[in-house]
């Protein structure tokens, strides 16, 4: 191939509310199921990753601070794509283009004046790439009146929809979301974020100096469920019993919200089998609601590692069958990479990308600014 425009190549780039750092695709949508032609995850640099994290959690965050950031996430995305491109031997002139969604700094879509912002300049990563980049996909549906997220349930449909079989996609990241992709024909489809994922997690273990993240649930099946706490955070929190469509992130579900339910006299290792139970009982409750029961439940993002936790919502949905998408074809670590590359294409093909169904807007539309090479 010598021109962009005649290729099925697409780059996904997709980095998380658990800071953990940017997951890179590269597909071939040449072919159904697409192809992975390769895949990686490069960690933020840890200063990097504090900069975001603060300017997350920071109210009143500067304006220089957040431009500034937003240009040197575009530097780091293009240098990522650069990088990862030479390792597959890939020219940049054999990619149709690069799917970006940002990194979520601010998601409010349910305010007077809804909003969401996430920065990563794409006018950078195409400077600096040479490639065609797709970004700022949420934007839009919520200019619809729409939560704009999830939007990776209109991709769960495309790669993994079954026309006999109901199935549910389990996206466990910081935040956790879910899609019901029921079989019966002319059935919507459903998605919704059900609360914290693993942001909870990842900010106690860190509290307490032991890792970035909980290996496997290693430390949190050491400890015991705290019934108090528990019952405390399900019972009281108004976003658990908010009907869908909803979303949420981590600028809510934060140190600052788990503070205020804490007891100093709680054992830490007891603190953090609360919250994977916390994780597990949200999720649990969530496909119990869904108007087609899901035969199957098929586990995709960082969560998908933390055994314990798997373990846990294995015992809240014992009549499903949990599973990680590996078994549908796609390794469950870069399902929301390819959602965002799937997006880009979308785009380019002037289709729309958003379930209204889902997020509520008014419409379907096309989603994201295409900021041509």
């Amino acid at each position: 191939m010598q021109d962009g425009s005649s290729s099925e190549i697409y780059i996904g780039l997709m980095s998380g509310t658990s800071l953990d750092g940017v997951d890179i695709v590269i597909v071939d949508f040449a072919q159904h199921p697409p192809g992975l032609i390769y895949s990686a995850t490069e960690p933020y640099e840890p200063s990097l990753r504090q900069r975001i994290r603060d300017i997350t959690l920071n109210p009143t965050t500067s304006l220089d601070d957040l431009c500034q950031l937003d240009i040197e996430l575009g530097v780091t995305y293009a240098n990522i794509v650069n990088r990862r491109l030479d390792l597959a031997e890939i020219q940049q002139c054999d990619v149709c283009a690069i799917g970006n969604h940002g990194q979520t700094i601010r998601h409010s879509p349910s305010t007077d004046l809804p909003y969401t912002l996430q920065i990563g300049d794409p006018n950078v990563i195409v400077a600096e790439t040479g490639i065609t980049c797709v970004g700022d996909f949420r934007r839009r549906d919520v200019a619809l009146g729409g939560q704009g997220a999830p939007l990776a349930p209109a991709f769960h449909q495309f790669m993994f929809g079954s026309d006999t079989i109901n199935r549910a996609i389990i996206n466990i990241g910081g935040i956790a979301n879910i899609t019901c992709l029921p079989a019966a024909a002319g059935s919507s489809v459903i998605g919704f974020d059900t609360g914290p994922g693993n942001t909870l997690l990842d900010y106690w273990i860190n509290q307490h100096g032991r890792s970035t993240y909980d290996d496997q649930g290693k430390w949190a099946a050491t400890g015991s469920v705290i019934d108090e706490l528990l019952n405390s955070m399900l019972d009281t929190e108004a976003y658990f019993q908010q009907p869908p469509p909803k979303s949420t992130g981590t600028e809510y579900f934060n140190s600052g919200w788990l503070s205020a339910y804490l007891d100093s006299e709680f054992d830490p290792a007891n603190v953090q089998a609360t919250l994977v139970e916390l994780t597990a009982v949200t999720i649990a409750r969530a496909v119990s609601q869904l108007p087609a029961a899901p035969a199957e439940c098929y586990i995709c993002g960082g969560g998908v590692h933390n055994l314990y936790l798997i373990e846990r919502l294995q015992k809240q949905l014992a009549d499903c069958q949990i599973r990680s998408t590996d078994h549908l074809g796609l390794n469950p670590d870069f399902v929301e990479a390819v959602a965002f590359a799937w997006l880009a294409r979308q785009s380019l093909n002037r289709r729309t990308g958003n379930l209204p169904g889902v997020t509520q807007a008014r419409n379907e539309a096309i989603l994201g600014g295409i900021y041509f090479k």
